[in-house]
């Protein structure tokens, strides 16, 4: 594909389920003025639901995504920034791959004082990974569970992994008119829910094996969009067990 989808989504069980999100005719990310829209688009469309946390990574904050982001209503973030970012502390600004140079690999510290980061003062905590990059997490409050709220964030990975290669193989597609892509990405969404939401039934019938390393054998997602692929495919065999995952289709 040409566009890029600019998204937003919650978190549900470790799989991002996409909200809302724009079809962009442009290549590379998108810039600020668009993120803000797509938050307001949100904010109109339920505008009582409260926000744990946002979480985005390096390339999607600056100065005009924080001024946003800490007016009233203010919205919890979890924001990664760059090591190179530089942090003043009310008397000298140090870049983040200095002031976090001594960590190991899987140690993490947080910062008992503010900085002041474009313009606003945060609360800042690092991690560095075990391939040795460093993960710094800036936020506006509960630094203390800043880094493992973000590491939710993964879940965005894991929904276009189902998207893609591991499940629907969006990019596949011949399609390059943005309002078809946009209708096959909610048509996605539905049948990605639907996969989870049988997935989660099978499982509580039949827990997923966990294998030597510690992993479940398979996603509750596989798990529920193989056992529909099967009642389509062998529907004379299996037709009770296709029609029971059709009942979760249901908004009843």
């Amino acid at each position: 594909m040409d566009h890029n989808i600019l998204m937003l989504a919650v978190v549900h069980e470790g799989v991002a389920i996409p909200l809302l999100w724009w079809m962009l005719d442009k290549r590379g990310n998108s810039n600020q003025v668009e993120r803000i829209l797509l938050m307001e688009e949100f904010r109109d469309l339920f505008p009582n639901v409260k926000v744990a946390s946002l979480t985005a990574e390096r390339e999607f904050v600056g100065s005009d995504g924080f001024r946003y982001l800490l007016n009233d209503p203010k919205i919890p973030f979890r924001i990664r920034i760059r090591e190179t970012e530089r942090l003043f502390d009310g008397e000298q600004s140090i870049n983040g791959k200095r002031l976090f140079e001594g960590l190991k690999m899987g140690e993490h510290r947080i910062l008992k004082r503010e900085r002041r980061l474009w313009g606003h003062w945060v609360q800042v905590a690092a991690l560095k990974l075990l391939d040795g990059e460093l993960m710094i997490i800036v936020t506006q409050q509960s630094v203390k569970t800043a880094i493992s709220d973000y590491g939710k964030r993964w879940g965005i990975e894991t929904l276009f992994g189902i998207l893609k290669s591991r499940g629907f193989n969006l990019e596949d597609t011949h399609l390059r008119e943005m309002e078809r892509l946009s209708k096959l990405v909610a048509l996605l969404t539905l049948a990605m829910v639907w996969a989870i939401r049988v997935g989660e039934w099978l499982t509580v019938q039949t827990p997923i094996p966990i294998k030597n390393h510690g992993r479940k054998a398979k996603s509750v997602f596989r798990v529920g969009c193989d056992h529909i692929r099967d009642g389509m495919i062998n529907f004379n065999i299996a037709r009770q067990q296709l029609l029971q995952a059709i009942q979760f289709l249901s908004c009843t």
